[in-house]
């Protein structure tokens, strides 16, 4: 005669009991810990407008963010405004920076009105616009940040990204591949046409800053293609914005 534990019965009760308890644990660690991981992504886009205008602590060839400890108080600094541009409305949010870029792509698809984030800030008596941009490299998304002066020219970037292969597409978050952006121009003759980022770029060392091209990283033309990409459809959305400076 089986044991009460040898039938299929009981195999299926404990199995269903164990994945409540396991889902009610996992739910209730989600739940506790999401003040938590919401603050540290409100600290990491802190970070990462302040790298894009400048405001970090790189030392000769790495990249290094602001510590957590001081984000919030430089953010508060440096950054004099934050806008929310919808269309022809541009409205101040202090919490702009808080908006789901990817989130806002996706109701661009499904036709409704996207809402594109702008912080500007001061430094050294200079004017950055910083502009928060998504898309897609060749394992899963990669984003930036790119700050621009008035006439569109770049005067820092953050890139980082999902899953992007070690010592080839990761590569778009090291110093050497996003100073090389620094003074590149966005515009050409007065039309936006964004920035390539080629295998034939005949200026290797960066010089020419009118060519709208920068390097690519050796084995990483998707994701240089993606980040192209990203570059030149989410920057182009805020040629309004910039026109509208000028008058």
């Amino acid at each position: 005669m089986k044991k009460r534990t040898e039938k299929n019965v009981y195999t299926i009760l404990f199995s269903v009991g164990m994945v409540i308890v396991v889902g009610s644990l996992l739910a209730f660690a989600a739940s506790a810990l999401k003040p938590t991981i919401d603050e540290n992504k409100r600290l990491e886009k802190q970070q990462n407008i302040l790298y894009a205008m400048g405001v970090n602590e790189n030392d000769e060839s790495s990249a290094n963010f602001v510590s957590t400890d001081v984000a919030p108080e430089l953010f508060d600094q440096y950054i004099t405004k934050q806008l929310v541009i919808q269309g022809d409305d541009i409205t101040e949010d202090d919490q702009a920076y808080l908006i789901d870029v990817k989130k806002e792509q996706a109701n661009a698809k499904a036709g409704l009105e996207r809402k594109l984030p702008m912080f500007i800030g001061e430094k050294d008596g200079k004017t950055y616009y910083i502009a928060p941009i998504y898309g897609k490299g060749l394992w899963d998304a990669i984003w930036a940040y790119v700050a621009m002066d008035e006439d569109m020219v770049i005067q820092g970037a953050y890139f980082d990204h999902k899953g992007e292969t070690p010592g080839l597409g990761a590569n778009i978050k090291q110093r050497f591949f996003m100073d090389d952006f620094i003074g590149e121009h966005l515009k050409s003759d007065g039309k936006f046409v964004g920035i390539d980022v080629a295998k034939s770029n005949a200026d290797p060392k960066n010089e020419d800053k009118t060519d709208n091209e920068v390097d690519a990283i050796a084995g990483a033309t998707i994701t240089g293609n993606g980040v192209a990409a990203m570059i030149k459809s989410d920057l182009k959305l805020y040629v309004p914005f910039f026109n509208n400076l000028k008058k």
